[in-house]
């Protein structure tokens, strides 16, 4: 037998212990010169080289690493700054963060998710005056330290966002450039590139991701011309071997026929996400001139899923007929993942504990399917209970709501028309409130975590939390908000507090994952039966302290703040041997009963956030049926925790920062008597499309950048809600807000920002009783 070649496709780029959040967030304060920021920065990338080596991975994907953002990278690296960047004369890392950040006088980029990840990408803007130029010895640089940081330089494989996905996750600016003229421009300068890693490094082989090629459907023609004469280019002799790597979904039929086909050494593909992939390969066989790249170790879940990556090895081998052909992968990067298993010691149960696998232990899992692969027979069949997680069943035949009239569960007691009118009356036109969160103070961060770690009683905990409330809520009676929130100085991440009170869900101390910049999240993993702990309400003590420091009933409405059953589903690690549907009715019923734990403590208004209803979304937009299945119980689990919610109760859902304009009529299924979204940095795009739909409940398009450190003028604030005034809602249906909880920005950026939101909506209700 023949022992199989493993490959990586990418690492954590956070540090084993967030070291690269901790430099920048250090950096950004003035605290750090840029020479330290890059120095943690090369450390931790030797760091990533060095457990992949150690792992014994025999192709070594490296250049991923990042300081901000690997989109953001590759638009600088190509000279696709955004035109008030270039206007202001910016260079090197002011340029690049400004890009990210923003800066006074200067938005920065628009932010959406990384195809159905909870990653944030940095959206690259082109305009007419955009010339692409090659600014590339960053990349090279990282190249060299990962050469010398190995035992063999051929281990050594530099990954490269191709040309395709980076010209379509570009944001177009004039109709005189399209992503068809950019890519015409950018693969001369990915040719130099290849050249330059060729001549000066001596590099044999270079990834080049093009993770956009999932998006295509039966008409695979849309990109087959631009991606032909690329790769054309790019695969010439005399340039290192490509290899082709496809990820986050399956590839249709008709596009694996031409990709398969290009003049490329080899293809990596995904048998993890998405549907059919195996099947595909199975029916069109591969070419024998060709290596395969098999990537069937699940690099978007913790799962080890060990038997389930061998049997989809096997059925590969079964079409490739030779091993040397056949190389191991993870099913995408790693940096979906945590970096290490170790580092939580015995704080995870040992019966889950042997179960799960971070990035370190992936790798292991990696060489030891390979190694398998090469003792075993190709002919030889494997059973598994799962091959890959079960996003289309529906909800009806879930456990949780076995013997329920689930219609009746999932419909409000009155249409909106009807309980709207019961709903908060006395607002002003134009009202104004917060998504949740407010900043957490350092003070906060330490009694919370000697909280958690022993150190002082609950009595002395809720105390400092109480005090915290109560500052949020005179804070926000002095800037003169309309509905309040507690500010949720108890929680340090939306969906990690309520998996702390749920049964059936773990959470880790060291599971960290880049959700974008320095902003990383710790997923919880579901591995067993949701409900709520004991049966106790998870929010209502702290709902109470915030209401009666608002005035009790005679005060204005204080949110009671729930994150909704998808977002927790889709932004944790989900249980692999049911269907999610299922697990989203576990979590579904648990959020319900708080929303009548709240409304019986004297709740008003319930927002229950679900921000990642996208996510999970079929990549294909033809494949409607798939996402029309997954919609269906998505929406249902929604319902589900929401409809029992009495008819005076304003139930308000948030979304924010992912492509929502396609699912518009389920966003309206939802039946949600609120609905706030992000809107700063997408220039209105989502209300616009939202108008045209005819949307006719109560809309919070964001009016203030919460990403940014920018403190938003009145003038600002009262432009970003201009198409807000344009539409045809009521003005006492049109809500100010920010775009997202507050939590990452200081008080000193806070306060200002909020007094000029609400010195916006005054302007905003003068303007009217002027015009009526």
């Amino acid at each position: 037998m023949t022992n199989l070649r493993t490959s990586t496709l990418g690492f954590p780029r956070t540090g084993r212990r967030r070291e690269m959040k901790m430099a920048l967030e250090k950096y950004w304060g003035q605290k750090i010169e840029k020479e330290e920021l890059q120095g943690v920065s090369k450390e931790v990338a030797g760091q990533s080289f060095a457990a992949q080596e150690g792992a014994g991975v025999d192709l070594i994907g490296v250049g991923d690493h990042t300081l901000y953002d690997h989109i953001l990278d590759w638009s600088c690296r190509f000279g696709l700054t955004c035109r008030r960047v270039r206007e202001a004369g910016l260079s090197g890392l002011d340029a690049y963060f400004t890009s990210g950040r923003g800066r006074d006088g200067i938005p920065a980029l628009d932010m959406t998710k990384y195809f159905d990840s909870n990653y944030h990408y940095m959206v690259p803007e082109i305009d007419a005056a955009t010339k692409p130029t090659a600014h590339f010895d960053d990349f090279i640089s990282l190249v060299e330290d990962a050469q010398r940081g190995v035992a063999t330089k051929d281990k050594v494989v530099p990954i490269i966002t191709g040309p395709l996905t980076l010209a379509r996750l570009c944001s177009y600016k004039d109709d005189s450039v399209t992503w068809r003229t950019l890519i015409k421009e950018l693969v001369p300068l990915y040719e130099q590139l290849l050249r330059v890693l060729a001549e000066r490094l001596a590099v044999a082989e270079v990834q080049l991701h093009e993770p956009w090629l999932v998006m295509g459907g039966a008409e695979g023609d849309e990109v087959r011309d631009e991606v032909q004469a690329a790769y054309k280019v790019l695969g010439a002799e005399g340039l290192p071997a490509v290899n082709l790597c496809v990820h986050f979904d399956s590839l249709h039929p008709a596009v694996y026929r031409y990709v398969v086909a290009l003049p490329v050494k080899r293809v990596t593909l995904d048998f993890c996400r998405g549907s059919g992939m195996v099947e595909t390969v199975e029916a069109e066989g591969f070419p024998a001139t060709k290596e395969l790249g098999a990537g069937v170790v699940d690099a978007r879940n913790v799962w080890r899923s060990e038997e389930a990556a061998f049997a989809l090895l096997q059925r590969v081998r079964r079409v490739v007929f030779d091993d040397s052909r056949v190389v191991v992968s993870p099913s995408c990067s790693l940096m979906f993942v945590p970096y290490d298993l170790a580092l939580e010691g015995d704080s995870v149960p040992a019966d889950v504990r042997g179960e799960l696998a971070f990035a370190v232990q992936k790798l292991e899992v990696l060489v030891k399917v390979a190694e398998r692969a090469g003792c075993t027979d190709p002919s030889a069949t494997v059973e598994v209970s799962w091959n890959g997680e079960d996003n289309l069943t529906g909800m009806e035949g879930a456990p949780a709501v076995k013997g329920t009239d689930l219609a009746k569960l999932l419909t409000r007691a009155e249409p909106y028309e009807e309980r709207r009118t019961k709903q908060l009356p006395g607002l002003p036109p134009f009202p104004t409130t917060t998504i949740g969160s407010f900043p957490q103070t350092p003070e906060m961060r330490r009694a919370r975590r000697g909280w958690k770690e022993g150190r002082g009683t609950d009595a002395e905990y809720e105390a400092a939390v109480d005090a915290e409330v109560a500052r949020v809520i005179r804070a926000q009676r002095d800037v003169g908000l309309d509905v309040l929130v507690h500010g949720e100085a108890e929680r340090s991440d939306m969906v990690e507090y309520f998996a702390e009170k749920l049964d059936g869900m773990l959470v880790t101390r060291h599971g960290w994952v880049q959700s974008y910049g320095s902003r990383y999240v710790r997923p919880p993993v579901i591995y067993g039966p949701v409900s709520r702990r004991g049966g106790k309400a998870m929010t209502v003590r702290e709902f109470e302290v915030a209401q009666r420091e608002a005035g009790g009933k005679e005060g204005p409405a204080v949110k009671g703040m729930l994150t909704g059953p998808v977002t927790i589903l889709n932004w944790s690690f989900c249980r692999v041997d049911m269907p999610r549907a299922w697990q989203a009715a576990e979590v579904g019923l648990a959020v319900r009963e708080e929303v009548a734990d709240l409304e019986a403590a004297g709740c008003r208004v319930v927002q229950v956030d679900e921000a990642a209803l996208r996510e999970r979304m079929p990549l294909k937009g033809e494949w409607q049926a798939e996402g029309e299945k997954y919609l269906k119980w998505a929406v249902a689990a929604f319902r589900l925790a929401t409809c029992g919610a009495r008819p005076e109760t304003q139930v308000v859902t948030h979304m924010c920062y992912s492509t929502f304009e396609d699912i518009i009529a389920h966003i309206d299924e939802m039946d949600a008597d609120v609905l706030t979204i992000e809107n700063s940095r997408s220039a209105g795009e989502m209300v616009a499309a939202l108008c045209a739909y005819g949307y006719r409940r109560d809309l919070g398009p964001g009016v203030y950048d919460i990403h940014s450190p920018v403190v938003p003028t009145k003038d600002d604030m009262v432009a970003r809600a201009a198409p807000l005034c344009q539409s045809a809602l009521p003005p006492s249906r049109a809500w100010i807000n920010p775009d997202c909880g507050l939590k990452t920005r200081k008080w000193d950026e806070v306060i200002p920002s909020l007094e000029n939101m609400v010195a916006a909506a005054k302007a905003m209700r003068m303007q009217l009783a002027r015009e009526s």
